[in-house]
């Protein structure tokens, strides 16, 4: 980090570089700024930074290159910069390097996989300021990595994407998960070993890798990944082994960080504990539980931890109660692996899906929980595909499939659900896609969701509605 005085490359002008250039002008760099949205860049006017929009090779004298992650490494800047020998980093390689010039470094607990990230760094979160810890949750979930090293907190709970790990080299966690793998993100890594090598950097330098005993990926990318040395702790849904955090009856246990694993365990939590309910969301909270005991937490701050922690918006949470049938709102289940997690929490399901499903399979997602389907509604671009499974492998499952160009899609959805559901089912919002077909995101999404359950729920109580 000897760059006071030297020529430093920003590439990108969003987010992530509203965070990187003060950073980098107080370390007394000369920074450039790149983007080949000159409006976006303009917004960074007044910061100290040269903006030069649509730079394709990094400046003669640039000794080194902070790109926004979702720079793919095949773009003309990252490829000139290899060529010419100027290192490449992402903000949260910087904030890594940053953090380190501190008196006192702060420890990263890391997550990162494919699904579940959000929910396990906010378990995290909450059971390490239930421990009195100076904590906050940050990095792919609107706060950077780099602002809260800055800001000074003495804990990081740290959720990554593969993006941000492709470009971070000497990252080292005191504790780190993948948290399980499916198909995603290929167009950007190329393939599916390139995604899991992505992930695995979390391990490379992490002192503690953890992993999830359930999910054949997580375990391979540990076995290939984990630094000679560190300390491996596995998690399951199931009876742990020594070493392992794990489920006895309806209790989350941990025989990885007590005296003697061989011969005893800790009790941490009950099943009913944790919120949102759902196996999913049990082996969330068992990896949030394994990172903060590789901290030094106690038994008592993951309890309290895990009562105290709210469930993020979008992610599996009830919305109402209508005639017997429950609403929920899982907008955040963006992909089959995440909408498979959410289905299985639930017995007998109205399943609203779809959207776009950038190329992923659906088959595996209708052939496990096609017996739990009271019926299918479906909506978005590629809502043929899902239909075509569900008639593959559950083809005694009522399909209704909207038609394009519906005014209100998700109004027509919730009322069709609503036609198919009975007493004690529930309505489950879970596409399995992703929303930019027919929102501006998954956000906006459920948010449509929840409002025309409310109208829902309003009519069914001889209410005016106010259009919540």
């Amino acid at each position: 980090m000897e760059i006071s005085g030297r020529h430093v490359l920003v590439a990108g002008a969003g987010v992530t570089g509203k965070s990187i250039v003060p950073a980098l002008v107080d370390l007394g760099a000369r920074v450039t700024v790149t983007d080949g949205n000159a409006e976006r860049l303009a917004e960074l006017d007044g910061l100290g930074a040269e903006l030069v929009p649509g730079l394709t090779e990094p400046p003669e004298d640039a000794v080194l290159v902070v790109t926004s992650p979702g720079w793919r490494p095949t773009s003309p800047l990252q490829v000139a910069a290899a060529e010419a020998g100027v290192e490449v980093i992402g903000d949260v390689e910087l904030a890594w390097r940053v953090g380190q010039l501190r008196e006192h470094p702060p420890s990263w607990l890391v997550v990162t996989g494919t699904n579940g990230k959000t929910t396990t760094v906010g378990m995290l979160e909450s059971i390490l300021k239930a421990a009195g810890s100076n904590a906050v949750a940050c990095g792919n979930i609107g706060y950077a990595a780099l602002d809260a090293v800055r800001a000074g907190y003495d804990v990081l709970a740290v959720e990554l994407s593969s993006f941000q790990l492709h470009w971070s080299s000497t990252l080292a966690p005191d504790a780190a998960v993948v948290l399980n793998l499916a198909e995603d993100h290929i167009d950007w890594h190329g393939s599916m070993d390139e995604y899991a090598a992505a992930k695995g950097r979390v391990y490379t330098h992490a002192k503690v890798a953890v992993h999830n005993a359930d999910d054949d990926w997580s375990t391979r990318i540990a076995e290939e990944h984990a630094a000679e040395g560190a300390r491996r702790v596995g998690f399951q849904l199931d009876t742990p082994r020594a070493g392992e955090l794990g489920i006895v009856e309806d209790l989350l246990v941990d025989r990885a960080f007590v005296a003697d694993p061989a011969t005893s365990a800790e009790e941490l939590a009950t099943l009913s504990d944790v919120r949102p309910a759902g196996p999913h969301n049990v082996s969330n909270a068992l990896a949030a539980a394994a990172l903060a005991r590789a901290h030094g937490v106690s038994p008592e701050a993951v309890l309290k931890g895990l009562r105290e922690y709210q469930p993020a918006p979008h992610r599996a949470v009830e919305v109402a109660e209508v005639a017997g049938v429950r609403y929920v709102n899982d907008s955040k289940a963006t992909n089959p692996h995440a909408a498979a997690g959410s289905l299985r929490a639930h017995e007998s399901i109205v399943w609203i899906a779809g959207g776009q499903l950038k190329g992923a399979s659906v088959d595996e997602l209708v052939r496990s929980i096609g017996g739990r389907l009271r019926g299918v509604v479906l909506l978005g671009v590629d809502s043929p595909v899902i239909a075509a499974a569900v008639a593959r492998h559950a083809p005694d499952v009522p399909v209704n499939s909207l038609r394009p160009g519906d005014d209100e899609p998700m109004t027509a959805a919730v009322s069709a659900a609503s036609a198919m559901a009975r007493p004690g089912d529930v309505v489950l919002l879970a596409p399995a896609a992703a929303s930019l077909d027919m929102f501006p995101n998954y956000g906006a999404r459920g948010d449509a969701f929840a409002a025309a359950v409310h109208v829902l729920r309003d009519d069914a109580a001889g209410e005016p509605s106010d259009g919540h």
